[in-house]
């Protein structure tokens, strides 16, 4: 196992690489960029924002270590973007030093990998702020919402998925399998809005927050306080992305113990006298779990990131899922990066955890026997 494991390890690297490779090039196809952005609200007079050019930086773009620009390469840098006649052919040329497009880009690439290598992540182009620094100012969000919904649904959907198992064909299998239906049809921010309009709003009841991971004032609560607040402001956001998710891993459950249970061996088990639920945890449980588990790393990093966007959008949490949706808007190329190289590594690295969690489950299992 342990060859296994460190050949995994080892594959992070070349797996890490054609992920930012891929969406590297993509990025130089898209249509518009950050210097078309600035431009943008340079013409249309947006002071605000235009005060904050001299503040962004191109670190993960190597945009603040390149040479002087001449005055002919200016003048084609203006006719290349939109928007942008009338300005002056040395601030294109500036703009494009700053955000770090005065290199090509296989230059532009290679400084990039060389910064992630040591987690430097650079500034955003339009927040005047340290990529890290935003990463870890959304964390405590999008890790409130990832985790507690995966251990939410874990902790209902698999007990549920096993009971309905059981009562395979009766009426608690047939109820149940129609109210998941139910939740998994109905979209989970429209799920969002009613509790929000229901439970949290002036027309019906004011029974939940409907902004905000905590309260104001929240440092000044006692410890008990504290953790009261903070589920109190959890409940809505974790029912609304954990009512479809139930169904799913609910119904996986049920299959995967449904195929253990008409086996050979759980006959045999039954045939010896042992009780139904020796049966059922004993034996069947190990063998049916496996599958769970191989979902894993997906339910976790999608709870974790992209399926949480919309539900941070309506109940106003600014987490790490809404930062990467602003950035690709915004072309905040730096914060995009960041945000694909981080989440593309945990997914590896959970995926490898998944595998040793797999031999704790079932020792038969031999990864080394096997080419990687």
């Amino acid at each position: 196992m342990a060859a296994y494991l460190f050949k995994r390890i080892l594959l992070i690297f070349p797996t890490m690489l054609g992920i930012m490779l891929i969406s590297f090039i993509v990025i130089q196809f898209a249509p518009g960029g950050p210097v078309e952005r600035m431009i943008a609200i340079i013409t249309n007079s947006d002071v605000s924002a235009t005060s904050r050019i001299d503040g962004g930086g191109g670190d993960g773009f190597g945009g603040d270590q390149g040479g002087q620009t001449g005055q002919g390469s200016a003048e084609s840098a203006t006719s290349k973007y939109r928007g942008a006649q009338g300005l002056d052919p040395e601030f294109i040329a500036e703009l494009e030093k700053q955000f770090g497009f005065d290199k090509p880009a296989h230059e532009r690439f290679y400084l990039m990998m060389k910064n992630y290598l040591t987690f430097n992540f650079g500034n955003s182009y339009f927040r005047d702020t340290a990529v890290l620094e935003l990463i870890k100012d959304k964390l405590p969000v999008s890790i409130s919402l990832g985790l507690w919904m995966t251990l939410l649904v874990y902790l209902i959907a698999i007990p549920l998925g096993i009971r309905k198992a059981v009562h395979d064909g009766e009426k608690f299998d047939r109820w149940s399998s129609t109210i998941l239906v139910i939740g998994y049809a109905i979209p989970g921010f429209l799920i969002a809005v009613l509790l929000l309009v229901v439970f949290a709003g002036a027309s019906f009841f004011q029974w939940f927050p409907s902004r905000g991971l905590v309260s104001e004032g929240w440092e000044n609560f006692s410890t008990w306080g504290k953790i009261v607040d903070y589920f109190w402001h959890l409940a809505l956001p974790l029912t609304a992305i954990a009512l479809g998710a139930f169904t799913t891993t609910a119904f996986l459950t049920k299959n995967s113990f449904l195929d253990e249970i008409r086996k050979q061996y759980v006959i045999t088990a039954r045939a010896k006298g042992l009780k139904e639920n020796q049966v059922l945890y004993g034996h069947v449980f190990r063998n049916a779990m496996l599958i769970i588990i191989a979902g894993f790393p997906g339910t976790f990093i999608t709870a974790f990131f992209t399926g949480s966007l919309l539900i941070e959008q309506i109940f106003s949490l600014d987490g790490l899922g809404l930062l990467g949706f602003e950035s690709i808007i915004n072309r905040d190329y730096p914060v995009v990066f960041a945000t694909l190289f981080i989440f593309s590594l945990m997914g590896l690295v959970i995926g490898i955890l998944t595998d040793f969690v797999y031999t704790l489950v079932d020792p038969r299992i031999d990864f080394e026997s096997r080419e990687v």
